[in-house]
């Protein structure tokens, strides 16, 4: 079946993009809350960069989109705007309020954004003009 196909190829393309993007991320996270800075800050500053190199990486690679739309681009970064709110608001409540270690609650939020991310990105961002087809 093509479309289980098409599925498997791209999950496990986002998982390669997603794993060499947030070990690089994190630990770039990990230096940047070393050298002093906030992990409200560090986390802000690097879903920036992640959201727009992850974007050009999945649209071409993971998802095999060859135009550039802004509509594409618009619905991007509104699942990633709102990844990022959950995050920050993970990272007040666990590590503000609780004093749960920044660290492990980064590393977990990593880990339970991603998947949530695959499927916007599959079925609405990336989303092709006929999924239905299974066969070739």
């Amino acid at each position: 079946m093509r479309l289980n196909a098409n599925i498997n190829r791209e999950a496990i393309r986002f998982i390669i993009v997603g794993l060499g993007s947030n070990a690089v991320l994190y630990l770039l996270y990990l230096l940047f809350t070393a050298a002093g800075s906030g992990h409200k800050t560090a986390m802000t500053i690097l879903f920036v960069i992640g959201t727009i190199q992850t974007f050009i990486i999945n649209k071409h690679w993971t998802f095999g989109y060859k135009d550039f739309e802004k509509s594409i681009f618009a619905k991007y970064v509104m699942i990633y705007g709102g990844a990022y709110l959950i995050n920050l608001v993970a990272l007040m409540l666990f590590v503000d309020y609780l004093r749960f270690p920044h660290e492990i609650v980064q590393g977990i939020m990593i880990l339970l954004i991603a998947p949530l991310l695959f499927m916007l990105q599959r079925y609405w961002v990336f989303r092709k003009l006929n999924p239905m087809i299974i066969s070739e």
